[in-house]
């Protein structure tokens, strides 16, 4: 199945409005940092979960992008218009994109 994907250089720097993010990652990731306004599911709740993944397109997020293709996958197969982060968190932080935390520390990907 083709997963559709987008790099860091075609992901629009604000993103649009309407657009959703999606953060797949687990939670110890998530606090240390992520895209303020996200929306958290980690992969492993996603299936339990997917009726609160919203309308429209959906930004999916991970660490460097695989767990994300997955998510992708799987709701691409539910009917969502989702698309891939290639590169993920790590390329988000390395392009100098805004990251807030839950920690009070400087947003990071760990």
């Amino acid at each position: 199945m083709h997963v559709p994907t987008v790099s860091i250089s075609g992901v629009p720097d604000p993103l649009p409005e309407g657009l959703a993010v999606l953060d797949v990652r687990e939670q110890v990731e998530w606090v240390h940092g992520h895209i303020e306004g996200a929306l958290h599911i980690p992969l492993s709740t996603l299936p339990e979960r997917v009726s609160d993944v919203p309308e429209g397109q959906v930004l999916v997020v991970c660490k460097v992008g695989s767990r994300s293709a997955r998510a992708v996958a799987y709701l691409a197969q539910s009917g969502h218009d989702a698309v891939n982060l290639d590169g993920g968190m790590l390329d988000w932080e390395a392009a100098g994109r805004p990251m807030v935390s839950e920690t009070g520390a400087v947003p990071q990907v760990v």
